[in-house]
């Protein structure tokens, strides 16, 4: 068994699994964590994103075996500012890429908490939104931003 830590919690799958994505060990029936979305499998979408001791990274292309002994933090383990923000200002449509679009921003405010409208558009720029509701999250986390 390959040991990591997922949403701060203990957390294994097989050593068979090491070469396997690791978008499906997340979501398969041992761990069953579905909020990263499969998308497009090409790092193109961004809605597989996951941190992974703290640095963003497309679950749909990362072997699982590159998790071993690490700690993989999805957005359901992310219920702080970030979230609250986006939730409040309602700045989400149909949410299939908000996952990868809360792992993405709360890499960024981990690392500054006032980011510029710039840097947050950069960081968001992998995050494809196929509903449009990129202006809304931009304002939101602007706002968290304190812009």
């Amino acid at each position: 068994m390959i040991a990591f830590r997922l949403d701060g919690r203990a957390a294994q799958f097989s050593e068979d699994q090491r070469d396997t994505p690791l978008i499906y060990v997340l979501r398969d029936d041992g761990l069953r964590e579905m909020t990263p979305k499969f998308g497009c499998g090409l790092e193109q979408c961004g809605a597989c994103r996951v941190l992974v001791d703290g640095s963003p990274e497309y679950a749909c292309t990362l072997p699982a075996g590159a998790v071993a002994n690490r700690h993989v933090e999805t957005s359901a383990g992310m219920d702080g500012a970030v979230r609250r923000a986006l939730i409040d200002a309602n700045a989400t449509q149909c949410g299939y890429c908000l996952p990868g679009i809360v792992v993405a921003a709360e890499a960024l405010f981990r690392v500054d908490p006032h980011p510029t409208r710039d840097q947050i558009a950069e960081a968001l720029d992998a995050q494809l939104c196929r509903c449009g509701s990129q202006p809304r999250v931009l304002r939101a986390l602007t706002a968290l931003a304190g812009w």
